[in-house]
């Protein structure tokens, strides 16, 4: 295994992770719209039991994904989560507060009333899948940061920070960028669609599912628009090479030259679309509610090979905006050979904790949730 192997196969890793985090996020998505599917109290409470089995696998995705990026490319975890760290706090803060409105909305002496608890349940569905598409946007539109590696080795350095935000706002100057938004508005509404599609096959609820049916067709179809408008701003771009020397310069078309040249990738991601595609429509024209299984699928076998064009093939997959050759790539950004080598066996594990997240998935909802459930559940939410 050599030390190039070893980089893009932790790319893959972590673009893996990202990918099922993507998925993961229907319940955000779902929770953002129980009010508009819930009518009454009890239906709102159903909807949030049914996201309540899942919110703990998002939740461990997400830092698991963090743990990854941090472990083998140590480099961007200290510029984005430490230069960025306003986008990223309001990220975690709204995960925070969705465990807490999940635990304590129904909870004895709770003052603040089930109702605010579950706002804050629709403030996650809806920042944390726009936010978390907002910094996924930026691997290709790149961030104001500024790397100064010398600074380890400066002995009159008055602080040896290796990178830097270049203005106040950490972050949070990256929503000014629309493309930036019409991504994230993008995941944003995908995540809307998986958490219909997930509903739909999860709920025994008529009155719900008449509802999520008007719901799905207006999410999958704004969701579909922005995806599209967004690849096609991509594949036309300029993007963000590198050369054997380690200078980086902008190539024109470059996401469309990856696409390509790893021409592999291209046929998994129109798999993956082709999936998400036809999960929306079985779903909506032939009332299968088995859309969940093919549009989740989709959405990792789309997500993954899109993080990997932004990195591989000798791409900056974090380009500074500030600094051009401040821009990380894998080669630069990267942990050292003995790092990565001793991951890999750790990461043989994976498809053991996969398969005992699919059997307890499928223990969970080895039932449909109804009210009745609900009502004679001690432990429901």
């Amino acid at each position: 295994m050599t030390y190039t192997f070893l980089q893009h196969y932790w790319c893959f890793i972590v673009s893996l992770l990202g990918a099922l985090l993507v998925f993961l996020l229907f319940v955000q998505g779902a929770n953002s719209i129980i009010f508009s599917l819930g009518e009454t109290a009890q239906e709102r409470r159903l909807l949030i039991n049914s996201t309540g089995r899942k919110w703990e696998f998002t939740f461990t995705t997400l830092v698991t994904f963090g743990g990854a990026f941090f472990a083998s490319y140590p480099l961007f975890y200290s510029t984005s989560f430490g230069g960025a760290y306003w986008l990223w706090m309001l990220i975690l803060f709204s995960f925070v507060l969705q465990a807490v409105s999940y635990e304590f909305q129904n909870k004895l002496g709770n003052f603040l009333g089930a109702t605010t608890f579950q706002c804050f349940l629709v403030f996650n569905g809806i920042v944390g899948p726009l936010l978390l598409g907002g910094a996924v946007a930026t691997f290709f539109e790149g961030s104001n940061f500024i790397v100064e590696k010398n600074n380890l080795i400066d002995i009159y350095a008055l602080t040896p920070v290796i990178s830097r935000w270049a203005n106040a706002s950490h972050g949070l100057d990256a929503l000014l960028n629309p493309w930036v938004l019409v991504l994230g508005l993008a995941v944003l509404f995908l995540a809307r669609t998986l958490g219909l599609l997930y509903l739909r096959n999860n709920v025994a609820d008529e009155a719900i599912l008449q509802r999520s049916h008007k719901h799905l067709m207006i999410n999958a179809g704004i969701f579909v628009l922005l995806f599209v408008v967004y690849l096609v701003h991509l594949l036309t771009k300029d993007g963000y090479a590198w050369d054997d020397s380690g200078l980086i310069f902008i190539e024109p078309y470059k996401y469309l030259h990856n696409a390509i040249d790893m021409w592999y990738l291209t046929i998994v991601l129109l798999i993956g679309v082709v999936l998400v595609l036809w999960g929306i429509a079985s779903d909506l024209f032939r009332d299968s509610k088995c859309g969940i299984w093919f549009a989740g699928i989709g959405t990792v076998l789309t997500v993954t090979p899109l993080l990997l064009l932004s990195a591989w093939n000798h791409t900056a997959y974090y380009p500074s905006t500030a600094d051009l050759q401040s821009s990380l790539t894998l080669e630069n950004s990267c942990s050292s050979y003995f790092t990565l080598n001793t991951m890999f066996f750790v990461s043989l594990l994976v498809p053991f904790v996969l398969a005992y997240i699919v059997y307890a998935w499928r223990k969970i909802d080895s039932k449909k949730i109804d009210q009745a459930e609900i009502a004679n559940d001690s432990h429901a939410y």
